[in-house]
């Protein structure tokens, strides 16, 4: 039955036959067969067959709740007889955008399994709306929002801040009107661009300049949207995107101007200069979030208390320096 039960489910995520058997490693035939069987002792079909991807049916519909009821409950007692063990065994799931996982997460990670080596880490990357209906369903533990409503059933912490910047190509002729702005990665790393007296680049200076911008569905380019229209200009966009570090690598290739969190900016790039500009809209509150109706684990409360410590401190800046400056 517990075979049956996750060919349903992975049918229903998959939206086909064909990919579900992919990631199960079964035949298409097999994985039609057993689905077929379950459909027959019902007496009714669980997916209409005439849509493309494949639609769940009323039946299905009730299928896949049971299901999820099912997964949370397990992992609801499989937490609660592990946190007997003071965390010698166990998991935690960690959704995250390929930005946090490469230049967030890396060193919480790290002191989470120096601390805790038996407890498992498991890493779904995805787009955070993605992510966020992951938390939903509960089959994630962790994810992070820069924002939530409040028919949410989320529970958020403060976990860090981050601070958009223009990457900008080095051989734009903006940059040669922008001279006392500009900042090179090593002063972007030091949080040069955190203090208070730093000079900020107009956004208006960029109009008519290409962009690189993620696309509309995310919450960087609303972000992004809402400072050109403080700015009072229409952005060039010559190229959409869906990850933000592959934004940055354009502009480092010389494609367009990127935001960019500063947490990005880990290495030296002579092809690529920064500018801090002033908005509101550039300045991230990033939130640890977890499903309100889960049981939060004691790996999980501590994974969210190590990130907390750690990860609220820019790269080479001090908490008390960041806090300080406002940011």
């Amino acid at each position: 039955m517990q075979n049956e039960l996750k060919y349903i489910e992975t049918v229903y995520r998959k939206g086909s036959f064909s990919k579900a058997a992919r990631e199960l490693f079964v035949t298409q035939p097999a994985l039609s067969i057993a689905i077929s069987k379950i459909e027959s002792e019902i007496g009714m079909p669980l997916f209409d067959r005439s849509t493309k991807p494949l639609r769940l049916t009323e039946a299905g519909r009730i299928y896949i709740e049971k299901i999820r009821q099912m997964e949370r409950l397990e992992s609801e007692l499989r937490n609660q007889l592990l946190d007997l063990t003071s965390m010698l065994s166990g998991s935690v799931r960690i959704g995250a955008t390929s930005y946090i996982i490469s230049c967030v997460l890396p060193p919480v990670l790290n002191r989470f399994r120096e601390l805790y080596p038996g407890v498992r880490l498991e890493i779904a990357e995805a787009g955070a709306y993605e992510l966020k209906e992951m938390l939903r369903d509960q089959r994630l533990d962790i994810t992070f929002l820069s924002e939530s409503r409040k028919d949410d059933p989320f529970s958020v912490t403060p976990a860090f801040i981050d601070q958009l910047l223009l990457a900008v190509p080095a051989g734009f002729a903006v940059n040669a009107r922008l001279k006392g702005c500009a900042l090179t990665a090593g002063q972007v790393r030091r949080g040069e661009h955190l203090h208070e007296g730093f000079p900020a680049a107009p956004l208006e200076a960029f109009a008519g300049v290409p962009f690189v911008l993620l696309g509309a569905k995310y919450n960087l380019r609303a972000r992004a949207d809402a400072a050109f229209a403080q700015a009072g200009i229409t952005p060039c966009v010559v190229m959409e995107t869906a990850q933000l570090l592959t934004a940055y690598a354009l502009a480092q290739s010389g494609m367009g101007v990127a935001f960019v969190p500063d947490r990005a900016v880990q290495a030296a790039h002579d092809g690529v200069v920064f500018y801090r500009l002033d908005s509101p809209h550039v300045v991230r509150r990033m939130s640890a979030a977890t499903n309100t109706s889960s049981y939060q684990s004691r790996a999980t409360l501590r994974f969210i208390e190590l990130l907390t410590q750690d990860a609220a401190r820019f790269p080479e800046e001090s908490a008390t320096d960041r806090a300080k400056s406002g940011r």
